[in-house]
């Protein structure tokens, strides 16, 4: 611990960890595997940069949205930390020097998406037997779990990674993997466990409340009623950072152009901008030149702002996980902030829009369970990633639901095999499952009772005393 006290001082100046980082950073540098569930804005990612500068080789961290890496990676890079970055965005002449910096031993962390790690002259360098990797660390580990906009199925395929990339280095090497994410019931830990193949895991399994953080929801009768509640909203907090979230790009263009029109400075954010458009938003609305940002949920992962008031959701999620995720960008440094979710009224009598776009999600949804079953009486009996996609467009999601039943297993990140337990794949199980997370958004929208206490329950959080009630919600208040 003396060690550990050290180098946070020298590196971050400070002058102790929260609880329970200390624990986690000790179990890490003890190479164990470890699950670890905390709340945005909770100091994760010290929890795993502080041991890869305690230990000898380097420490891969596989993040899902290039945001995050780059935000990180900065900040490193400012403190004096060798630490380097991968992605689709990267210009050739970088990652090649990434690359060189990696042979030559020179990186303590290196950030990589998972389909960069998985690309073969990042995977040939890392099979490299002289490189020696401490630990894999999976940030972001629901995006394995969660079939809602953040899904990433490359994500199915890193159970795999670690006992081929030991094939290729000297006999008795050890490499942990630590698991990270701001959300995760239950069943979710069991899947994670399950498909990054932990071996025995050490928990630390935080509550996701935030007792700064009021939650509201705003039932909505027509579109300009949405509009107007939201003008509301955010004029309840002028000049202090928030930002609003949109189901789609189409959408994030158009509110944000026409709250601009009214003076506010703002703009829109979504996948569909270059890259160089989306670092350059991250910046303003992080240096403050922007109010707020309209976005999609490809904004906020990972990015720190610890001063941002007010969260609006002008659209309900997908799922609960991505609700949480969202909310949990407001209010970091401990202040008072608020989370407003506008929904359409129940019955969507006058107004059906949020019942249409979930729909539509379910359905598109339905379509990859036909192509998954489609694929399962095609599919041979072991194959190559690469020759299954060019065979059948679209099938990286199929392959990962055909993984979720058990027909298939990675002998490789890169190859599978098919598993014979003798008997059909339980389809209508696994359907039931992610039916019943399409539900919970609705139920929490219309429950009557503490907003919190549910999200709890949901969370496999649930409170000690039955009569628990955070008293800062709007449910609470009302009463």
């Amino acid at each position: 611990m003396d060690r550990i006290h050290a180098k946070l001082q020298q590196v971050w100046g400070y002058d102790r960890l929260r609880t329970p980082q200390g624990e986690i950073i000790d179990c890490l540098l003890q190479q164990r595997d470890a699950l670890i569930v905390m709340p945005t804005g909770g100091g994760k990612s010290l929890c795993f940069q502080l041991p890869a500068l305690l230990s000898e080789g380097v420490t891969l961290v596989i993040s899902p949205l290039v945001a995050l890496m780059e935000n990180q990676v900065q900040e490193l890079i400012v403190k004096g930390v060798a630490a380097g970055l991968l992605h689709s965005e990267i210009p050739t002449s970088e990652r090649s020097q990434t690359l060189r910096r990696l042979a030559s031993h020179q990186l303590k962390l290196l950030y990589l998406s998972p389909e960069t790690l998985l690309s073969t002259p990042v995977w040939e360098k890392l099979c490299d037997p002289e490189l020696k990797i401490d630990r894999l660390v999976i940030d972001e580990a629901h995006c394995l779990v969660h079939w809602g906009e953040t899904f990433r199925p490359t994500y199915r395929r890193l159970g795999a990674i670690r006992a081929t990339l030991i094939q290729s280095k000297p006999l008795g090497t050890k490499i942990s993997i630590a698991a990270f994410t701001a959300t995760a019931d239950p069943r979710s830990q069991q899947t994670i466990e399950r498909v990054l193949q932990l071996d025995k895991p050490a928990k630390f399994l935080l509550t996701p409340y935030r007792p700064n953080l009021h939650l509201s929801v705003n039932q909505i009768w027509t579109p300009s009623g949405r509009k107007h509640r939201l003008i509301r909203f955010i004029d309840k907090y002028p000049q202090q950072s928030g930002l609003i979230y949109v189901r789609t790009r189409d959408t994030s263009a158009e509110l944000a152009a026409w709250l601009a029109a009214r003076g506010d400075t703002t703009a829109a954010y979504h996948a569909g901008l270059s890259p160089q458009a989306r670092r350059r938003l991250e910046g303003d609305w992080l240096s403050g030149k922007l109010q707020y940002v309209v976005c999609t949920c490809a904004f906020g992962m990972g990015i720190n702002k610890a001063n941002v008031r007010w969260i609006a959701h002008f659209h309900p999620p997908v799922l609960l996980a991505e609700y949480i995720q969202e909310i949990g960008r407001a209010g970091r440094d401990g202040q008072p902030s608020e989370a407003l979710l506008l929904a359409c009224e129940s019955t969507g009598l006058l107004y059906p829009e949020d019942r249409q776009r979930n729909r539509f999600f379910t359905e598109s949804v339905d379509r990859y369970y036909n192509l998954a079953t489609a694929m399962a009486k095609k599919l041979p009996a072991s194959g190559d990633i690469q020759q299954i996609e060019r065979q059948f467009p679209k099938s990286a999601v199929a392959l990962s639901l055909l993984h979720s039943v058990g027909e298939l297993a990675w002998e490789t990140p890169f190859k599978y095999r098919r598993t014979i337990t003798g008997k059909s794949p339980d389809w209508k199980l696994l359907r039931s499952q992610h039916q019943q997370l399409f539900r919970e958004v609705p139920t929490y929208i219309t429950e009557s009772g503490c907003r919190w206490k549910y999200l709890l329950t949901a969370f496999g959080a649930k409170p000690a005393q039955s009569n628990w009630r955070c008293g800062r919600c709007d449910r609470c208040l009302a009463s």
